[in-house]
């Protein structure tokens, strides 16, 4: 048995590779499978669908923007609710990516970013990934009605939804402000378990919101720019492929700058203290600086003619933007703790 499963995969995956190669630089030649690839499918193949590393993010800003509203550790909340709410979240995100994947089933397989995920290598059909993200989408909302309030339900429901609707359907491949916009989906998290504890939205959520959101375009475009064969291989437009590397190199450094302003709000409201103060001056002026070096750098100029599978792996020229991509994840991890152990442990100070 398990090794007619392997040569049943080998085949799939070899019919793929050779339906990929014969589409060339095409997308629309290239389509994934419909068939029976559901039975290929083992547990983490539908872990994978769910986009485990973007949901690590989800999450640990979602429980920061648990912990920093009034009342969560006061009983405005139940242990049990705050858990809960947390999970409704992540599951609400896992079925984002699942619907995400479904959609653009048609592009992932011709991009070498993405080309390893569950349907373009033929072991989830597009039929199951939409099934199986639908059925969580819902699940998801409902729990956290039940668990915590309206609001923080209809926050969640509009996430999934404009994450599916406005930016992978629309904004993804018709503006190359694609992520400016459909960045508010990857922002709606920690505003979302804030609600779950107060059931409105408030000054210091929509602080939480504007922080994400203006970090979300010079990550990407970071990215973007040393994956420029790719994302115009698939008719992206994104940023560096429409306006060039010089614009978007110019457009980092201002929404950079922006973050950095912003970053100051909670001190402001009074969500940060002294300790904030210190945390973020560190974090955003390495930000800052790492962005300046792209804006310096050559960065993008000379794309490949193919693009490496890994997130890592740049050419001569494109470090710079490799190094603020991979920091600014590092940034917003760090950013939310400090703001977050500041605000539990140090009020007052």
């Amino acid at each position: 048995m398990a090794v007619t499963r392997v040569t049943i995969t080998r085949s799939v995956v070899s019919s793929l590779n050779t339906q990929q190669e014969a589409a060339g630089d095409n997308p629309a030649a290239f389509s994934a499978p419909t068939g029976a690839g559901l039975s290929l499918a083992g547990p983490g193949d539908y872990f994978a669908l769910m986009k485990p590393r973007v949901m690590s993010l989800v999450i640990f800003t979602a429980i920061c923007g648990l912990l920093l509203a009034p009342g969560s550790l006061s009983g405005s909340i139940g242990f049990g609710s705050a858990l809960i709410s947390i999970f409704c979240i992540a599951l609400g995100a896992g079925a984002s990516g699942a619907l995400n994947m479904w959609y653009d089933s048609d592009i992932d397989g011709a991009m070498a970013r993405t080309s390893q995920r569950p349907i373009p290598r033929g072991v989830l059909t597009p039929r199951a990934a939409l099934g199986f993200g639908f059925v969580m989408s819902v699940a998801a909302v409902w729990l956290l009605l039940v668990a915590s309030n309206w609001v923080a339900a209809s926050l969640l429901a509009f996430t999934i939804f404009f994450y599916l609707v406005i930016y992978t359907m629309w904004l993804k491949r018709s503006t190359p402000q694609n992520i400016v916009i459909g960045g508010a989906a990857g922002a709606f998290p920690p505003m979302v378990a804030y609600a779950a504890v107060t059931g409105t939205i408030t000054l210091d959520s929509l602080v939480l919101f504007l922080i994400i959101f203006f970090w979300t375009p010079p990550h990407f475009w970071a990215l973007a720019l040393y994956k420029q064969t790719d994302y115009g291989r698939v008719g992206i437009p994104m940023l560096p492929n429409v306006k060039g590397a010089p614009r978007t190199r110019t457009e980092i450094i201002i929404y950079s700058v922006l973050l950095f302003g912003l970053t100051q709000l909670p001190l402001l409201t009074g969500l940060g203290g002294i300790v904030y103060g210190i945390g973020n001056l560190l974090l955003s002026g390495t930000f800052l600086v790492l962005a300046w070096r792209v804006f310096r750098s050559r960065a993008g100029d000379k794309p490949a003619e193919t693009d490496s599978d890994t997130l890592y792996a740049v050419r001569n020229g494109n470090q710079a933007a490799r190094n603020l991509f991979l920091y600014s994840i590092l940034y917003l991890f760090a950013l939310f703790a400090v703001l977050t152990v500041d605000h539990l442990f140090f009020a007052g100070v």
